[in-house]
């Protein structure tokens, strides 16, 4: 399952591929629906309150926005640090056109370029096209563009690939709609995350949630150059439970219920450090009047990068945790 929502091809705008391979995935349930704007949504009616779990099916990429005379593609993105593009084998449009980002030779770069990071603007990307006219047989300007990696385990309990933010958090979902709830239970997969929450927006207003519960991948920043309160969270400690970041600050009491769920459970959890980025509890939890939300991340090293690194034993106590905060009424609690 976790190779196959890693592997879909799915980038902010297009998420037709991953949302085709969510409904095959998902459980028997009342009602599945898209909504216009390609929001995935899963509901198992019940009589309690209106619960929502959310996870972002999109992922960070590129589009083409135009073809050299070389037969070369120009490309913009959004979340990417064009320091992980260079070399990088990439799949181009709906056919997959294999594809490599180039640059110039390290013999044709001068000593002050090669102290700084290339540009996205001088890189393209290469499809063995022979010129622009060669090129425009099988590419366009508007085509997606997506990092082409395989996902794989490795190491002691590690997992690798790409989009592991947010596919994990997809998977989750996936197992916590196997189980029953007291609430009226609805899982939604949301499009465009990496470009603003606009899909969480949307699933807001068609929902209308009492509380929303989100789960992410976010930032494992040990590295052996930083400190221990620069990290974020670390890989293998456990699913990480926020505070804040720049869209959201959880309710206090919410906060110490999640923590509290955690220790009552034995179920090992670190708290996120840093405050950067956003997740869709940005949107959601300021929507029609206001909602309950928090956020449980699974660290992964190398995000928004061509690849990514992940913990399997901190995938499976965030699916854990969630099921034992909603399992205990936890939300009742709250108010």
């Amino acid at each position: 399952m976790l190779r196959r929502l890693s592997e879909a091809v799915s980038v902010s705008g297009n998420e037709k591929e991953i949302r085709t391979v969510l409904k095959e995935l998902v459980t028997p349930c009342d009602d599945i629906w898209t909504d216009t704007m390609g929001n995935l949504y899963v509901h198992k009616k019940g009589m309690g309150k209106k619960v929502m779990v959310c996870a972002h099916m999109d992922e960070v990429g590129m589009m083409v926005k135009g073809i050299t005379e070389e037969g070369l593609l120009a490309y913009s993105s959004v979340g990417i640090d064009s320091r992980v593009c260079v070399s990088k084998r990439v799949f181009v449009g709906k056919d997959k056109i294999p594809g490599v980002i180039g640059s110039k030779a390290i013999h044709l770069q001068g000593r002050d370029a090669l102290s700084k990071a290339i540009p996205h603007a001088e890189l393209f990307v290469d499809i063995g096209a022979e010129n622009k006219e060669d090129a425009m047989k099988y590419v366009n300007v508007g085509d997606y563009i997506c990092f082409d990696t395989a996902f794989s385990y490795f190491g002691n309990g590690r997992i690798k690939g790409k989009a592991l933010d947010d596919r994990l958090g997809c998977a989750v979902i996936l197992e916590l709609l196997k189980k029953k709830y007291d609430y009226d239970f609805y899982a939604v997969f949301t499009v465009q995350e990496e470009v603003g929450m606009r899909g969480a927006m949307a699933a807001s207003y068609q929902i209308q949630p009492e509380f929303a519960l989100i789960f992410e991948g976010t930032t494992a920043n040990d590295m052996p150059e930083l400190e221990g309160h620069q990290y974020v969270t670390k890989l293998g400690k456990g699913p990480a439970i926020s505070m804040m970041d720049s869209a959201t600050i959880v309710t206090p009491k919410l906060f110490r219920k999640m923590k509290q769920t955690a220790e009552e459970n034995g179920i090992p959890y670190q708290i996120r450090q840093g405050t950067k980025g956003g997740t869709d509890a940005g949107a959601i939890h300021k929507a029609c009047g206001g909602a309950w939300a928090i956020g449980i991340s699974i660290p992964c090293r190398y995000i928004h990068s061509p690849i990514a690194v992940a913990d399997i034993s901190d995938y499976e106590n965030t699916i854990k945790l969630a099921d034992a905060f909603l399992t205990g009424h936890k939300i009742e609690e709250v108010k």
